[in-house]
Parts: structure tokens; C-alpha cells; sequence
């Protein structure tokens, strides 16, 4: 799996999974069992992953919808 986006913002990775979605591209939103652990406080980060072939398409996806600046470089 690829690492998109890494954020503590419910809403961005909300949006970023809808957009996934909608173009057909499995998603997966990891630590999110993390914040029951932390109590619910936002300071552990989640992750949004995608299928490894598929990662260049959902990166243009989440670009072009404005989300350029929340994406994690490119290994």
C-alpha cells in the first residue's frame, strides 16, 4: 500500500476518501483505531493508503481537487 496523505483532519481525509470512491480506487484510512487508544484528542496522525498500481492516478485525483499540498512525497 501507498501513503497519500498523513493528517490529524477527519474532514480532509473524509473528502479524500470520497474522492477515491468515486473514481473507483480502493482506499484505506490506517490509525484509525489509534484514537480510541489516545482518547480521541487528534494527536495521532491517520493515514490514507492506496493500492500501490494505483497511486499515481489517485495522486493526480487528489491534486486536481486541490489537495496537492496534503500529499507525502514520493518515494
Amino acid at each position: 500500500m501507498h501513503e497519500l496523505i498523513r493528517a490529524n483532519d477527519p474532514v480532509l481525509l473524509s473528502f479524500a476518501q470520497s474522492l477515491m470512491k468515486d473514481a473507483g480506487i480502493h482506499c484505506f484510512i490506517a490509525d484509525q483505531g489509534m484514537s480510541i487508544l489516545e482518547g480521541s484528542l487528534g494527536m495521532l496522525p491517520r493515514r490514507l493508503l492506496v493500492e500501490d498500481d494505483q497511486a499515481d492516478r489517485a495522486r493526480r485525483i487528489l491534486i486536481d481537487a486541490g489537495l496537492g499540498d496534503e500529499l507525502r512525497e514520493q518515494k
